[in-house]
């Protein structure tokens, strides 16, 4: 399965996140949005935002200036909810990767509670609780992404190291606005 040349889903992720993070790690002080845009490249908003806003913090910015921070499909938004994205998808990996046996089910659960249940009322959560029990087995995730379980878990390590610092900056670009991340 691996190594077989062709680039596959968590390979794309890693390497999308790492320049990112590498950025981040160096000292970086305004977060580009173009780059940004591009590994979260299933985010059309903040693709077609980087053609007119330079970084990150300028569309915050811009967003508070027009009162719309908090408005349905503001700039701001869809980057909070990238974020929420961002950290599900590394605390499911984490779970993963720390997983004994097959079922992906408690992995999810985990990862779900701990970043978007809070966020969710009460029936979107019994919703995603009944969906739970379609989560594939380990098995079959590693199966549809064309990995094994040791290519996997160095892939998805690879995207939680790398999304780690790029997380941890758009929260901050959110606490140093005094905007928060509970909304």
């Amino acid at each position: 399965m691996a190594g077989d040349g062709e680039e596959r889903v968590l390979q794309k992720m890693a390497a999308a996140f790492e320049p990112l993070a590498e950025w981040v790690v160096s000292g970086g002080v305004a977060m580009e949005l173009r780059p940004f845009a591009q590994a979260c490249a299933q985010v059309v908003d903040l693709i077609e935002a980087s053609n007119s806003i330079a970084t990150l913090n300028d569309m915050i910015e811009l967003d508070i200036q027009h009162g719309s921070v908090r408005q349905l499909g503001s700039h701001t938004r869809n980057l909070l909810r990238v974020k929420r994205g961002l950290e599900l998808i590394k605390t499911l990996f984490e779970e993963i990767i720390k997983l004994q046996g097959n079922s992906l089910r408690n992995a999810a659960s985990v990862a779900y509670d701990k970043v978007m249940a809070l966020h969710h009322g009460q029936d979107i959560r019994k919703a995603v609780d009944a969906a739970m029990h379609a989560v594939p087995p380990k098995s079959q995730l590693f199966e549809l992404l064309n990995e094994d379980e040791d290519s996997a878990k160095v892939k998805m390590l690879r995207f939680i190291r790398a999304c780690g610092p790029v997380i941890e900056y758009i929260e901050e670009l959110f606490i140093s606005t005094q905007l928060g991340i509970d909304w």
